[in-house]
């Protein structure tokens, strides 16, 4: 069994994916590796850039602790997403309540006889 972690570019902040794979193909003039698996009892293949495949070995514990790490960081910087993503909310609904307060504190026009007569005509 061969344990792959691979770049994954298609789901935000999701930057990797782990799985097992009973074989694999490549060669040296190849830009992809060939990834053979078992799926409900057919085996099936999956096509994945060279580029993209960040570990490939044998050693399962090794995975395991590479794996590992990378979910720890992961969490570390989603957590920071999270904390900036809610100060940005804040900072939104601060804006918002401000400028309607501003807004509001501006009497000048207020009523239909109060608008100049240059907009009457609009």
């Amino acid at each position: 069994m061969y344990y792959v972690i691979k770049r994954q570019h298609s789901v935000p902040l999701q930057h990797f994916i782990g799985f097992a794979v009973n074989k694999f193909i490549t060669s040296i003039n190849s830009e992809n590796v060939i990834f053979e698996f078992e799926k409900n009892g057919k085996t099936e293949r999956k096509w994945v850039k060279r580029e993209d495949v960040v570990l490939l070995t044998k050693d399962k514990k090794y995975f395991l602790e590479i794996f590992n790490q990378f979910k720890e960081t992961e969490a570390k910087q989603q957590k920071l997403v999270d904390e900036a993503q809610e100060k940005l909310n804040q900072s939104i609904e601060n804006f918002e309540s401000v400028m309607n307060e501003e807004m509001n504190k501006f009497e000048e026009i207020k009523g239909e006889s109060d608008i100049p007569c240059i907009m009457k005509n609009y």
